[in-house]
């Protein structure tokens, strides 16, 4: 199906301030959903942290989860383990997607274009790989004859009578020892790590970065 490119000048906008509680978020986004395909409710953003948790995806495989020590909670996304925690900035995101044509793949393109396209505006080159869901970031030569790659963003989306919820998640200053309790996405080998623009010498604060991530949102979703 071809996107169809609709008005998202409507769409309420909420930045959450502290530590959102993950199982109320789950349910309140549930709801907000519901509420959006009955027309009682406009569609929405939510920009949120989270205390550290580890998140499992439908396709998440116990063995991925090394070190559970942090709560952990089945999510009903798409994927497989993630971390939440402060210093990440997770942006879930509740809009109807019979509006702009039903395509459910080019509805996660645009959340990578999303990311890419923001990320870049503070001077990072995001990447996609194909067979490696999220957004990447090359680290240069691995000393093994290849590259290191570091994943930056998570894509994790759950789609309820066409009304998406979840999101994605990008990594502005957070701890990556915390991803080490977890194989992340299913992705473990010695080339691919975790970064964030800390980590990568970009010193951003979550006001700076969610006033990118409203205005290229409008680009990538607008009409």
């Amino acid at each position: 199906m071809a996107w169809k490119p609709a008005d998202v000048s409507s769409l309420e906008w909420t930045v959450r301030e502290g530590y959102s509680d993950y199982a109320a978020t789950l349910a309140e986004m549930s709801a907000r959903a519901d509420a959006i395909r009955a027309g009682t409710a406009p569609e929405a953003v939510w920009l949120v942290e989270h205390a550290p948790v580890y998140t499992a995806g439908t396709s998440a495989k116990p063995e991925d989860l090394r070190d559970p020590r942090f709560p952990v909670f089945e999510a009903g996304r798409g994927g497989q383990y993630t971390y939440h925690g402060p210093g990440q900035r997770v942006a879930y995101v509740m809009i109807d997607l019979k509006e702009r044509g039903g395509d459910v793949r080019e509805y996660v393109r645009r959340l990578e274009e999303w990311m890419i396209r923001t990320l870049a505006r503070f001077n990072v080159k995001g990447e996609r790989r194909d067979g490696r869901v999220g957004i990447w970031v090359d680290r240069g030569p691995d000393g093994r004859g290849g590259r290191r790659e570091d994943k930056i963003g998570a894509i994790g989306v759950r789609v309820k009578r066409w009304v998406t919820f979840h999101g994605l998640s990008l990594n502005i200053d957070c701890d990556l020892t915390h991803f080490a309790g977890i194989v992340p996405c299913g992705i473990s080998a010695p080339a691919y790590g975790v970064t964030s623009l800390a980590d990568l010498g970009l010193l951003v604060t979550m006001p700076e970065f969610d006033m990118m991530l409203r205005e290229e949102f409008s680009r990538v979703f607008g009409g």
